[in-house]
């Protein structure tokens, strides 16, 4: 697969780089003061920031100035050859340059696979509106449920509608991809942050449609299941994610609450979640009685779901992560590609571009 990359910061790249993980030729094309993302902290040896580093692997570069009529006569050699174009610029801005999807780009190219991202879709009153992250969090009700009574309503800490986008649109992309091979026709693929951000609405969404359920600011509790949630002990914070009737067994028994699952108040799921204060607070006591520093490991021993908050450095260079290679190689800095395939594994080739100011065919 021959890729075309012109979009910037990071649905769009990781997108990309996916694609460019699993074995495709990958050309990044930048304007000449380069994707934002590279200014986005502090740069490196490189000369970018590692937000850029860690999104752009795997990719050719090359710097291209559209406003030029040279440099669009080198996109369109690019496309030319391309299997598949990705693209997130604003509305209109490909149909000013003259790389309008459905005007010259398909009858030109027909076998070509078009991905466009945007912030809000290809139709209705938000299309065309800048979109990033946050924004799109906020808008498609995700904030709404993130959060406690105590902060108010919260951003998730990691990009989650970028990062969903760039998934959902791989996916996508690979679908057409497939198509293309018993067809020889490529299409258009149209990915938003906003529409990544309502399918990520489970169970709330469902829970709405069949039964007309709003959900609140959820914390750290699950809205269906109990205990589902984090529990404070002796400074630290475990997750305790018990989900059925087996587990809540298992728990009370390493807990020395046998009776526990016996209390009409606990017997089954909902009941459980209607009586969700009085069973954490029970828990809280018998967690704090029996605690030990493996007390969590002991838990998963039993069968029960359950582990420690740790910090992003203590999850990145844990045991478990060097097991599993998800530690870089050298000279790469995002996390591998988290799936193993046993004959077609993806690999880090390339290290992110560096920006240069010719515009050269990479």
């Amino acid at each position: 697969m021959r890729v075309v990359d012109l979009s910037r910061v990071l649905a769009g790249p990781l997108c990309g780089q996916i694609l460019g993980d699993l074995g495709a030729r990958v050309v990044k094309v930048e304007a000449p003061n380069g994707d934002e993302t590279r200014g986005l902290g502090k740069a490196g040896p490189e000369g970018s920031a590692p937000y850029f580093m860690g999104l752009n692997r795997n990719k050719h570069g090359i710097v291209l100035d559209l406003e030029k009529e040279s440099d669009r006569e080198t996109l369109h050699a690019l496309i030319a050859e391309a299997d598949v174009v990705i693209e997130n610029f604003r509305q209109g801005t490909m149909e000013r340059w003259g790389f309008s999807y459905e005007d010259v780009l398909a009858s030109r190219y027909p076998a070509l696979i078009y991905l466009n991202i945007s912030g809000f879709g290809w139709s209705g009153p938000l299309a065309g509106l800048p979109g990033y992250d946050a924004v799109a969090q906020a808008v498609s009700g995700l904030m709404a449920i993130n959060g406690h009574s105590e902060t108010g309503p919260t951003r998730v800490g990691v990009p989650v509608c970028d990062i969903s986008t760039g998934l959902f649109a791989t996916i996508a992309l690979l679908a057409a991809w497939s198509h293309r091979k018993r067809s020889g026709l490529g299409q258009r693929i149209d990915a938003s942050l906003y529409t990544s951000g309502l399918s990520l609405l489970h169970p709330h969404a469902a829970n709405f449609w069949m039964q007309g359920i709003l959900p609140g600011l959820s914390g750290n509790a699950h809205p269906s299941i109990a205990p589902y949630e984090t529990f404070e002990v002796a400074g630290e914070t475990l997750f305790l994610g018990v989900v059925n009737d087996g587990q809540f067994v298992k728990l009370c028994r390493v807990l020395g609450l046998e009776r526990l699952p016996e209390d009409s108040r606990f017997k089954r799921a909902a009941d459980r979640v209607r009586h969700r204060s009085a069973l954490h607070e029970l828990l809280a006591q018998a967690l704090t009685r029996r605690w030990h520093g493996d007390l969590w490991r002991d838990l998963m021993a039993a069968g029960v779901p359950a582990g420690m908050v740790q910090s992003v450095e203590e999850s990145l260079r844990s045991d478990q992560t060097r097991a599993l290679g998800m530690e870089p190689e050298d000279g790469f800095f995002g996390v591998p590609f988290p799936v193993r395939l046993s004959r077609t594994p993806a690999t880090q080739r390339l290290r992110p571009p560096c920006l240069t100011t010719p515009a050269t065919k990479a």
